[in-house]
């Protein structure tokens, strides 16, 4: 029986910036590193935690050197190619695949209207057009389309997709998946306060936004699992649901920013990358804001 690809801990890591904006490549290194010493297993680089829809073509091509880099191939480096329709991303996935990628990511076209038919002949000319392992994310929250669990088992069935990061928040669908999908199907959760859970129902692994601030806990999270040790997971879980919080500090500003901004503040107080600045509209976390993050950092140990 083949197994998958792509397993365990794949932070989607976020993207450092100065103040003025440009990528903050001796931040981005030091993250990697970071990562890379807590024994994670693969970095998704370019998701929504790494802001990608805001990057120029030029930031992305740079954090993809930039990560690959310095990930020197001690574990897989899967890029976002998220852009509105197939060709556009086909274009992405290419400057991926010239980079050293190990996989890329794609979404559902958005801002056009879609039916799964479309959705269908999406991925299919992806995965035709670029020789890396195709991985579906599921985020309709960004997207406004949620892959049908019927789609993506047409889709791995015929060798299109090599997995899919979840992140719609339908567990019922995702637990189909577990059930249904070929053994070799990467199942990631991006659903970050249950990876237990997610894990027990038959995940692979886990992307998490909060795997930027503390790897080491998701890594241990995932140990005590695949050790069969749930009292230990559930435990290392209700440690991260907390930190979690983090995510809550901002006030007056958007589900994303606030996520992505106290990923960033969280990173700075630990001493990892140099600022919290994050790309416009958004605006970084203020001296409140800061306290607040500082003091769930305080409790979980940080």
């Amino acid at each position: 029986m083949t197994s998958p690809r792509f397993t365990g801990v794949v932070p989607p890591i976020v993207t450092p910036m100065t103040a003025d904006g440009a990528v903050d490549v001796a931040s981005l290194e030091r993250l990697v590193s970071f990562l890379l010493d807590a024994g994670v297993t693969g970095l998704f680089v370019l998701g929504s935690s790494g802001e990608t829809a805001y990057l120029t073509d030029d930031q992305r091509t740079r954090v993809l050197e930039v990560v690959i880099g310095a990930t020197a191939g001690q574990v897989p480096v899967i890029a976002g190619a998220i852009e509105t329709t197939t060709n556009r991303v086909v274009e992405r996935a290419a400057v991926a695949a010239k980079l050293g990628a190990d996989a890329v990511v794609a979404t559902a076209p958005f801002y056009v209207r879609t039916h799964d038919t479309e959705i269908d002949r999406h991925f299919r000319a992806i995965a035709a057009a670029v020789d890396l392992p195709l991985l579906a994310y599921d985020v309709p929250v960004c997207v406004h389309t949620k892959l049908s669990t019927d789609l993506l088992l047409d889709l791995a069935a015929d060798g299109v997709l090599a997995g899919v990061k979840d992140s719609s928040g339908d567990d019922v669908a995702f637990r189909r998946l577990c059930l249904l999908a070929p053994p070799e199907f990467a199942l990631l959760t991006g659903h970050e306060v249950v990876v237990d859970a997610m894990l027990l129902g038959g995940a692979h692994g886990a992307v998490p936004g909060l795997g930027n601030v503390d790897p080491h806990g998701y890594v241990r999270l995932h140990a005590a699992a695949s050790a069969g040790d749930w009292t230990a997971a559930r435990a290392e879980q209700d440690r991260l649901a907390r930190l979690f919080s983090i995510v809550f500090a901002a006030q007056g500003t958007s589900g994303g920013a606030a996520g992505v901004g106290a990923f960033k503040t969280a990173l700075a107080l630990r001493g990892i990358i140099a600022g919290n600045a994050v790309s416009a509209p958004m605006r970084s976390l203020d001296a409140a804001e800061t306290a607040a993050v500082r003091a769930l950092l305080d409790e979980a140990g940080l």
